[in-house]
């Protein structure tokens, strides 16, 4: 069950067996259990929550995370610039929370994540419980090494030194496949582009970062918040042109 505040706020409510607590006050328990998707329920304060169905966007901001995960305005441009969709399969490297992997998950036909740490691969499974997705695969094994999967659509790539898993993104791919790193510094996507260029049936595509800045809108006053989304990553697009 979700909560929401006429400020916006929102609340994920487990379970609906305890009364819920919060700055607005507390609902009873038994108020919850009768509560259904677009009705309303007060705390003892009087203020007003609706309540509705969580849907997967809910349930994603409430996974726990260890390492940071790929904001969702760059898993937008992945998906995007990749065209991946329901028929897709996909290897991530670098699973850290399982941020990417799950979302992504949740349009593609299938998912295989490769973490060579264990304690990262531990939160990304529970995370995959959480989301209760049946297409995500948890590899604890070094993509450096080689990728098992053969005609793949997309290889990613979360990893320090994404250029080593060059020639293994390029073995799992099916011609026309891609790949996507994402690389917090400069020195990253020049390694990783020179690899690519220097590789015989693949081609560097682009590389951006995205910014995303987001407005207030208050009836005609109308501003930027105070502030932006800005550098989270880089990230360098490249293709599968041929074997």
């Amino acid at each position: 069950m979700l909560l929401v505040s006429l400020t916006g706020k929102t609340f994920y409510i487990k379970n609906t067996n305890q009364d819920f607590h919060s700055q607005y006050g507390y609902v009873k328990a038994d108020e919850l259990k009768k509560a259904r998707p677009g009705t309303k329920v007060s705390t003892n304060t009087g203020h007003e929550l609706i309540v509705l169905e969580p849907g997967f966007i809910d349930l994603y901001r409430r996974i726990r995370r260890a390492p940071q995960i790929i904001p969702l305005k760059d898993i937008g441009s992945i998906i995007t610039q990749t065209g991946i969709g329901k028929d897709s399969v996909v290897v991530d490297a670098g699973t850290g929370s399982g941020g990417l992997a799950l979302f992504l998950a949740n349009i593609v036909k299938k998912v295989i994540t490769y973490e060579i740490r264990d304690d990262f691969a531990s939160v990304a499974e529970e995370n995959v419980r959480f989301l209760n997705l049946k297409n995500v695969t948890v590899k604890r094994k070094d993509v450096y090494n080689g990728i098992d999967e053969k005609q793949t659509d997309l290889v990613t790539l979360d990893l320090a030194e994404p250029w080593k898993a060059v020639d293994a993104a390029h073995k799992s791919l099916k011609v026309g496949g891609f790949i996507v790193s994402y690389s917090p510094t400069t020195p990253q996507v020049s390694d990783f582009v020179e690899k690519v260029n220097s590789t015989e049936g693949l081609q560097h595509l682009s590389t951006a970062e995205i910014f995303e800045r987001e407005w207030e809108v208050d009836k005609r006053k109308i501003r930027p918040r105070s502030q932006a989304i800005g550098h989270s990553g880089f990230l360098s697009f490249a293709r599968k042109l041929a074997e």
